[in-house]
């Protein structure tokens, strides 16, 4: 990838293609364009090929996805499903119509088995029945990442994923009930402290295991990957740290102030019991991330505090 390259960020006005676009900015790639969803509908086919073929971008990086937590993905399943694969097929398709050369898709580690072993090789996929509460947005991803490979396969194109695991930080989306674990608990605990709550109920046991990465990282890891001759055609993007729901919900109440009582509702599920991604192909390729879960908390409360008082929070 050359400094001149027009490089288009799909998703661009979201958490992870916001980030990807400061990085490449800060590694000096100046041409770097982006559409609003309000702009450009990219579940949309028409809008999306006219799009390419107009801006004739070098390179794409495929952020845009419709996300949630376990809630909204075990509620809107249909939604999920619809969304994610007009997206992977709509952007995936016009790239190679309008001759893009590079393009790099992300997904999510939500690919692989259920019970897949741990920590989880790309090696994993499709060798298993998928975490139920997710599924709909697991197979659109895999739809995704088989379309790169199989263009990559068949036409030459490097086209290629990465699937990052548990995602946070500037940017998020904390809204009630339909955002991720990690800014669903920074909202509550803060909101309970400025409340003056005695306690804070969360669902499930507290006893699943989930890897978190900080948005930043995961951009410094994009920019790697799209300087790369030879990228793989699959790869896991995580922090390689681990730590239980209860933990975490700790951590993040001793981050926020917050010092009542953490409570349980047993009759919310879990979700997948464990699920830590193998990043060793990753590290190999001389990546590393910066945050851990302490210094990588304490770093997304703050952009949550700014974007609160600044009114641009998303909730």
């Amino acid at each position: 990838m050359k400094l001149s390259d027009k490089i288009y960020v799909a998703g661009s006005g979201g958490m992870v293609g916001s980030a990807i676009e400061r990085a490449l900015r800060a590694a000096g790639y100046e041409n770097v364009i982006g559409r609003t969803h309000r702009e450009l509908d990219l579940a949309n086919q028409a809008q999306t090929l006219e799009f390419f073929m107009d801006e004739k971008p070098d390179v794409a990086v495929i952020a845009a996805a419709k996300v949630g937590g376990i809630y909204a993905n075990a509620a809107y399943p249909a939604e999920f499903i619809e969304a994610n694969l007009a997206i992977a097929l709509n952007t995936i398709t016009a790239a190679r119509k309008a001759s893009v050369k590079r393009l790099l898709y992300l997904g999510s580690t939500c690919i692989y088995p259920r019970m897949a072993p741990q920590p989880i090789p790309e090696s994993a996929l499709l060798t298993g029945p998928l975490e139920e509460t997710n599924e709909g947005y697991a197979i659109a991803k895999i739809a995704g990442l088989k379309l790169c490979e199989f263009f990559r396969k068949q036409y030459g194109l490097c086209y290629h994923s990465a699937m990052p695991t548990n995602l946070y930080g500037e940017g998020d989306n904390y809204h009630e009930k339909n955002s991720h674990v990690l800014p669903a608990l920074i909202r509550r605990f803060h909101e309970a402290k400025e409340k003056g709550l005695e306690k804070v109920e969360l669902w499930g046991t507290g006893s699943p295991l989930r890897e978190f990465l900080h948005v930043d990282d995961l951009a410094g890891a994009c920019v790697m990957l799209l300087n790369l001759d030879n990228p793989p055609d699959l790869v896991n993007l995580g922090s390689g740290e681990e730590v239980t729901i209860a933990e975490l919900a700790n951590i993040v109440a001793e981050t926020v102030g917050y010092r009542g009582e953490i409570t349980r509702d047993l009759s919310k599920p879990d979700g997948t019991p464990r699920k830590l991604c193998d990043t060793s192909l990753l590290r190999s390729l001389g990546w590393k991330p910066k945050y851990d879960i302490r210094s990588g908390v304490a770093a997304a409360y703050k952009s949550f505090k700014e974007e609160l008082a600044s009114g641009k929070i998303r909730m």
